[in-house]
């Protein structure tokens, strides 16, 4: 895991200049620190103005690529609708493709280019966390931004193409195969990594927006967290928590985060919780078309979790008993464990990766009912891990499935709105694939 390390001496903007000049003591914590990444809050003061020069000479090393909208029309043909992958908060996402001869030095590789809606309900600042944090952070499970687009009242993204989508979509996608148990739990270890390399950085990173439509897989089904719009620096030294107004998905947020707007890495690891019971399950963290006692996963997977006689009805029945029995009963408890309703009793982010390390070597096997042991919610993190570990299978078995044509895509039902200066050509059709 490596993080680079930027200066922020070229950012300093003249109003944040002038709030630190009047101390030496000031002066040299900022050289001593100079190295450090850039927080958010080192370039969210409310009376500075980012300009596409601050912001490039300010992530020196980051090997972002600033973009004109000019070319990022050019390689998604105008934003045309037969390249459209999806829809997110921030905006519309379209597939592209770029090399050097878009711009020296950048790799031969098909893009996502993700576009401000700019009637949604995210804007600048969204925009901005995505390249404080993407644009410093280097990590196998974060998803790669390559660079970006500011011009005007245009902001774009552009990252790597992850061909499978988001766990959502190939999850709860309908008339498909069902995901195998062993791909859940690579997906789910590599999601944990990704979560424990942020909460665990010189400078802790909140995620705040954990979810399955999050987390986008590659060919291999190898997962990256994306999307930290909503991503907040964590707390450093004495202070236990960041307080915040409430902002996320709904199923998904934290307890304590919800009445009380205190944000810590055990909201992450609750949101980490739900996702893993809804692999585990097959079922959305919320589903209005449910019957009212079951539309929340958590409240209706509770009741069921704490009774070892009703605990088959807790795994996903497509699976058709395809599962390992040993790691069934490990992940439900851990799942159990990070949904506890306070943060104290969950496990670290590094515990849980920990737990389902030891589960990846179980093959797909067709299982009877299991015995179960509801934990304690009383038990501290690392009693959970000692109390669940299990000897790692002596031989691991690859396992690859082939689901689908362009996973990636999904339908959409209402029209995407964009800037109109980003659409007037955009019914045309395409005239090379990408």
């Amino acid at each position: 895991m490596t993080m680079k390390k930027v200066t922020w001496k070229s950012f300093m903007l003249s109003c944040y200049k002038s709030k630190n000049s009047s101390s030496d003591s000031g002066k040299k914590s900022l050289k001593s620190n100079q190295f450090q990444r850039l927080s958010l809050s080192d370039v969210s003061d409310p009376c500075s103005r980012l300009s596409v020069d601050d912001l490039s000479t300010s992530l020196l090393g980051s090997n972002l690529h600033v973009f004109t909208l000019a070319q990022l029309r050019l390689i998604t043909h105008n934003f045309a609708r037969c390249n459209l992958l999806g829809e997110g908060g921030f905006g519309p996402v379209y597939k592209g493709f770029v090399d050097d001869k878009l711009r020296p030095g950048l790799k031969a590789q098909p893009v996502a280019v993700k576009a401000l809606d700019l009637d949604g309900l995210q804007g600048h600042r969204e925009w901005l966390a995505e390249i404080i944090f993407l644009g410093q952070l280097r990590h196998p499970h974060l998803v790669k931004l390559i660079g970006y687009c500011y011009e005007e009242e245009n902001r774009l993204l552009v990252y790597e193409y992850m061909p499978r989508g988001s766990l959502e979509n190939q999850l709860f996608r309908r008339y498909s195969t069902a995901l195998p148990w062993s791909i859940r739990m690579k997906i789910a270890l590599g999601a944990a990594k990704g979560l424990a390399f942020l909460h665990e950085a010189d400078k802790p990173v909140i995620f705040r927006d954990f979810k399955s439509s999050n987390i986008l897989l590659d060919s291999d089904y190898n997962c990256k967290l994306s999307d930290f719009g909503l991503a907040k620096d964590g707390p450093e030294g004495e202070e236990t928590h960041v307080t915040t107004r409430v902002m996320g998905t709904q199923g998904y947020a934290a307890p304590e985060y919800i009445m009380t707007g205190h944000l810590t890495t055990m909201s992450d690891v609750y949101s980490f919780g739900v996702v893993l019971l809804e692999l585990v399950t097959g079922k959305r963290s919320m589903d209005s078309t449910r019957p009212s006692r079951e539309q929340s996963l958590v409240e209706w997977a509770r009741p069921l979790i704490r009774d070892p006689t009703k605990l088959d009805r807790l795994i996903d029945t497509r699976l058709e008993g395809q599962f390992s029995n040993k790691g069934a009963k490990k992940v439900i408890a851990l799942a159990y464990k990070c949904l506890s309703h306070h943060p104290k009793p969950r496990p670290t982010m590094g515990d849980v990766v920990r737990i389902l390390e030891s589960e990846q070597g179980f093959e797909d096997e067709f299982v009877g009912p299991f015995v179960y042991v509801v934990p304690k919610e009383t038990d501290d993190s690392m009693e959970f891990v000692a109390d669940n570990e299990i000897k790692r299978s002596e031989e691991e078995k690859d396992c690859s499935i082939e689901i689908g044509n362009n996973p990636f895509r999904r339908g959409w039902i209402n029209r995407i709105r964009l800037p109109l200066s980003l659409v007037a050509n955009s019914e045309s059709l395409c005239r090379m694939s990408i």
